[in-house]
């Protein structure tokens, strides 16, 4: 699988942040039931890793990776844990270097047209917007559409089920990413059908 098939999974990538060990595999579980398989685990708590883990051996059906990427340090940590696609807030040469090595998808974070033809150039050109809608948002992907009619986009930051469309309808975006679908409130409270709900109304989101 390469990184635009990775995106063609589902028209919507969840980010999770997975506080609570206990409720990573129900969670997942619960996003693949509703046609979500690609679940981006971001390393932005302490049981990130091991959710990966978890995850990677209870649900194989789904298709598990890492975000918020800082270091090849970090990208070798999540490989070995057991995720099959990386994403980075950003990119370094280190990090590019590292991902190339890894040989799993990776989506590195750009905001500019600059940072995306770097990316392009390190090899890259499946890429995250990000923050999305704090750097322009669709009228910042419209006008990258023509110089950079090659690169594709997945963005993240400040997306929701209300603006999800209007990114989708664009022809270099193949997915979204969002924490939409998997509300704190509702993962504390174990709702797994609402959030398996949340996950099929955003498989019918549709590209183009």
């Amino acid at each position: 699988m390469n990184a635009l098939e990775l995106l063609q999974q589902s028209p919507v990538m969840p980010v999770m942040v997975i506080k609570d060990l206990d409720t990573a595999v129900d969670l997942a579980r619960s996003l693949v039931a509703g046609g979500v398989r690609s679940l981006e685990i971001t390393l932005r708590s302490d049981a990130a890793l091991e959710a990966i883990r978890l995850i990677s051996q209870a649900v194989p059906e789904a298709l598990v990776g890492v975000g918020t990427v800082r270091s090849a340090q970090q990208l070798d940590a999540a490989v070995k844990a057991g995720a099959k696609f990386a994403v980075s807030p950003g990119l370094t040469p280190d990090i590019a270097q590292a991902a190339r090595q890894a040989g799993i998808p990776f989506l590195p974070g750009v905001a500019t047209p600059s940072e995306s033809m770097y990316a392009a150039d390190q090899g890259f050109t499946v890429q995250k917007l990000f923050p999305a809608e704090a750097v322009g948002g669709v009228a910042l992907l419209k006008a990258l559409y023509g110089p950079l009619p090659d690169i594709v986009f997945c963005p993240t930051g400040g997306i929701n089920a209300a603006n999800a469309g209007q990114y989708l309808a664009l022809p270099n975006v193949k997915c979204v990413g969002g924490s939409w679908l998997t509300p704190d409130a509702m993962v504390a409270g174990k709702n797994w059908d609402a959030i398996t709900d949340l996950a099929r109304q955003a498989c019918l989101l549709q590209k183009g």
